[in-house]
């Protein structure tokens, strides 16, 4: 869809075009390319900014090119959160829409009850090693900490292609660290392909901590899912993580990175020894916050739109 070609062959099928995610791949020159079509056909563009730093680079410049485009030539902008929105105009002298996250999981794992377990579960996922994953010294601090937390155990996961040797993500001192502890009993450790959906529910339904082991980022779908579950979050301090929804925080660089970390999962713990559960979405909140965000978004739309034709007459005169 983000090339002038698609635009053009699809342009009297679709009234605003709103950008998420998918444009890493394009050119802040094909992004001119793609807005310049859109203006061709009065057609509004509405980006939601999830990243202000995109976690799969390892350097900032690209992505930030690309927003360059996109937030100069959108007719409306979305945010997730205020801390995104303030940023967004300061860098770019753009109004941003601040708009909630909406629920991840479904009505029926919303409703799931907590099953209190005599373990103190706590989890790390590598993913596939994305460029804003940095798990090992977190693991090797936690592993350190944990004859301090009774009943406390370390689960780590990590996808098939990271752990084997010949897949292009494959990283060999990761793996064989991770399964040298494995085989020493210090971890529970589980290689697999990436999860279902709802195999990723219940995964995250079944830790009592949920660590996002990011050096950098923005915003967090994880973490709205372990909201939606009654999970708690362990999550650095960059981006604005703690401004989505509660969360436990942690340095995400510098010397306090792993002590700061074990503290954030120290304080989850003394809030399962005192019985006292993580902050979770209800399924009312979320169905009223849902029909919140589809009216706002209406709103929006119907700005834009509003925008584009006024444009387009302009132009025409």
């Amino acid at each position: 869809m983000l090339t002038p070609e698609w635009v053009h062959e699809h342009a009297d099928e679709f009234d605003v075009m709103h950008v998420h995610f998918g444009f890493d791949a394009v050119s802040p020159e094909d992004l001119r390319g793609v807005v310049a079509a859109l203006r061709s056909h009065d057609l509004p563009l509405v980006l939601t900014v999830h990243d202000l730093r995109n976690p799969h680079h390892e350097t900032p410049e690209a992505h930030e090119a690309q927003l360059g485009v996109l937030v100069a030539e959108a007719d409306e902008l979305i945010t997730l959160t205020e801390g995104a929105a303030a940023t967004i105009l300061r860098r770019w002298g753009r109004a941003a829409t601040v708009l909630p996250h909406p629920h991840v999981v479904p009505d029926a794992w919303l409703k799931q009850p907590r099953v209190d377990g005599r373990s103190f579960v706590i989890g790390i996922h590598a993913k596939s090693l994305r460029a804003n994953m940095d798990p090992v010294p977190l693991v090797d601090a936690l592993l350190e900490a944990l004859p301090t937390l009774p009943g406390a155990v370390l689960r780590v996961d990590a996808h098939t292609d990271v752990m084997t040797a010949g897949f292009p993500r494959h990283d060999e001192v990761l793996s064989e660290r991770l399964r040298s502890l494995a085989d020493a009993g210090r971890l529970e450790l589980a290689v697999h392909d990436f999860f279902t959906d709802d195999e990723l529910f219940a995964y995250l339904h079944g830790l009592d901590v949920s660590v996002l082991a990011y050096r950098f980022g923005t915003h967090s779908g994880w973490l709205e899912a372990c909201h939606d579950l009654g999970t708690w979050v362990v999550a650095p301090d960059c981006g604005f993580y703690a401004d989505q929804r509660p969360v436990l925080s942690y340095a995400a660089s510098g010397p306090t990175r792993t002590s700061s970390f074990v503290e954030a999962v120290r304080t989850a713990h003394d809030h399962w020894l005192a019985g006292e559960a993580a902050p979770r979405a209800s399924v009312r909140e979320r169905h009223t916050e849902r029909a919140s965000l589809a009216r706002a978004h209406e709103a929006i739309y119907t700005r834009a739109i509003s925008r584009a034709g006024t444009r387009g007459l302009a132009c025409t005169s």
